[in-house]
Parts: structure tokens; C-alpha cells; sequence
């Protein structure tokens, strides 16, 4: 009897342990449970906010996979040929360098504090991207981005890869139906359609909502709208490294390692000529960056897990 009671206790913690993550997640429409990068709550148009240097509540290991090196493939959603100074080939540069060298950086390499992953990120020379012109309408649901995912692999436009990341990057006039721009900036989850398991994100071009995906009007690489894509691509792709599969790393409340650093950009932010601030630089390029969470940190109010622009204590 007592170990039947036991049993069912813990059966019920436990699931009320998974409960939260749909709680925390779930979007209304069709498809997977995802973890949502919620919008800026702060006001644009002043200098982006640091954020605080203590420890925050600990983050929790809960049992799942993390992705060793992910790998970044992008699906290019739209039309990214538009004479609107942001949804153009400049902007995809921006993105594409990035992803090149964001890999190894002190920046990623915060997430190697999660065992199991290393801090680089690959990048293939052939076939790393694929344009797709609407192939599912200009308002897309949640249950698009994976058929738009799935498409680009069953066509053989894109490997399949147990170790990628997919993003589906969308061009400012799609609207995805789910909240993008009112819920959202972006978010990642997991499923296993025909092609099989794949991990794979949404982020809008944040010059459709500046004010709601963006920390800044001008952006460090002249294109406001890509620049704060960027920010939330870091987000996303550190989170899909660290709980692909929404079982690994996320805290009390459902929120994993970039969540808790949302919209906060450190102390080691600088102004660049054009009005723009930035925090890092990666490869050539200079960025503003939404910190991340650095586990088990040796810090200034002792080891614990601290949100930091890069892996050497700069908070």
C-alpha cells in the first residue's frame, strides 16, 4: 500500500512537472508544444537595458538530450529581394555571418557550462540554406513552419541532420498567425514527421514590429529589422542546443537558459558611429546580443547561474 501510494505521488509530481512546459508554451494552433520568445517589454529608443548581475533562480536538468554541435541551416521564407532596405540580400549577409562565426565565440561558448555541449556550432559550406517563395501563403500557421521544414528536406534542398538546427526565417510581409509580433519574436520545438526527428525554429524579420522584436530603431549593420533578428536567433539557437527536445534544461517555471536573460544586453555595450549600441563582436561584425544564462558561474555572490554577455564574466 505505501509503496503504491508511493508510486502514485510521484507519478503526480511528475506530471505536474511536464504540465508546465505546455503551459509556458503552447501556441493555439496546430502542431508540437513550442517554447515562445516573448516581445520586448521595454520601451525602444533608449539605450538597451543591461539587466541585473545576480545570480538568477537555478536552472534545472530534467533528463533529456542536449545537441553536442548543432547545426544552423536557414530556409529563406518569402521574399528576401524587396526594395524595403531590410528583407534583402544585405540583410541575409548579416544573418550569414552570424551564424559563421558565432560558433566558438565567447558568447556561445556560455552554453558549453551545460554538459554535454561543446560551444561550437556548424555551419556547412553546400547546402546550409534554401529560399522558399510562399510555398504555404504570406500567413502561415505553426504547423506551416514545419511543412515548410520538412519540404526543404524531403526535396532534398536540404540534408536531413539529427544534430540541425532548421530555421525558417520569414520576410517582413508574412504574418504567422500565432502571435508573431504580439506573442512572439520567435520560437523552437521538436517533432518527427516523414522525414524524421528534426529540431527547428520560427523568426520573423523583426522590421515588421521593431517596437515588439527589436531592442533598437537603428541597428549596428544599418538594418534595424535583420540586426534584431539576429538577437533572436542567438536566443533560439542556444535554447535548441541546450533542450531540443523541451526535456533537458529549463528552470521551475518552464523557462530555459536564454529566457531568463530576455531583452537585457549587459554592461559592455557600446556606441557605434551611426547611433546604433552593440555588445560583442563576432567575425567582423559588430552586434547587439541578448545575454545568456551561464551555469554554475563562479560569481560575485558566489557559484550559480548568472546571465553574461560572453563565458569570461562580462555580465
Amino acid at each position: 500500500m505505501k509503496r503504491t501510494f508511493a508510486l502514485s505521488l510521484l507519478a503526480a509530481l511528475a506530471a505536474s512537472a511536464v504540465a508546465v512546459r505546455p503551459a509556458h508554451a503552447q501556441a493555439p494552433d496546430a502542431g508540437p508544444p513550442k517554447i515562445i520568445h516573448k516581445p520586448n517589454p521595454h520601451e525602444i529608443g533608449l539605450a538597451p537595458p543591461t539587466g541585473g548581475t545576480s545570480s538568477t533562480s537555478p536552472i534545472l536538468y530534467h533528463g533529456g538530450p542536449v545537441i553536442a554541435t548543432p547545426t544552423v541551416y536557414l530556409v529563406w521564407y518569402g521574399n528576401w529581394n524587396q526594395a524595403n532596405g531590410s528583407d534583402t540580400p544585405a540583410g541575409q549577409q548579416i544573418v550569414r555571418d552570424f551564424a559563421a562565426k558565432v560558433g566558438g565565440s565567447p558568447y556561445f561558448d556560455i552554453n558549453a557550462s551545460y554538459n554535454g555541449v561543446t560551444g561550437g556550432v556548424t555551419v556547412p559550406t553546400t547546402q546550409s540554406e534554401t529560399t522558399d517563395a510562399y510555398s504555404q501563403g504570406s500567413r502561415i500557421r505553426d504547423s506551416d513552419v514545419q511543412k515548410i521544414v520538412v519540404r526543404a528536406i524531403s526535396s532534398g534542398k536540404l540534408p536531413y541532420d539529427p544534430d540541425g538546427v532548421y530555421f525558417v526565417l520569414t520576410s517582413s510581409d508574412v504574418s504567422e498567425r500565432s502571435g508573431f509580433c504580439t506573442r512572439y519574436c520567435g520560437w523552437h520545438t521538436a517533432a518527427t514527421p516523414s522525414v524524421g526527428h528534426i529540431r527547428y525554429s520560427f523568426v520573423g524579420n523583426a522590421n515588421r514590429c521593431l517596437n515588439a522584436c527589436a531592442a533598437q530603431t537603428v541597428g549596428p549593420n544599418g538594418n534595424a529589422g535583420v540586426d534584431g533578428m539576429v538577437s533572436v536567433i542567438a536566443h533560439e539557437l542556444e535554447e535548441t542546443t541546450t533542450d531540443p527536445d523541451l526535456n533537458a534544461w529549463y528552470d521551475g517555471s518552464g523557462a530555459e537558459n536564454a529566457d531568463k536573460c530576455a531583452w537585457t544586453f549587459g554592461h559592455a555595450q557600446y556606441q557605434l558611429a551611426n547611433g546604433a549600441w552593440a555588445n560583442m563582436k563576432v567575425g567582423t561584425r559588430d552586434f547587439l546580443i541578448q545575454r545568456n544564462l551561464d551555469h554554475n558561474f563562479p560569481g560575485p555572490s558566489g557559484t550559480g547561474d548568472y546571465c553574461l554577455v560572453d563565458n569570461t564574466g562580462r555580465n
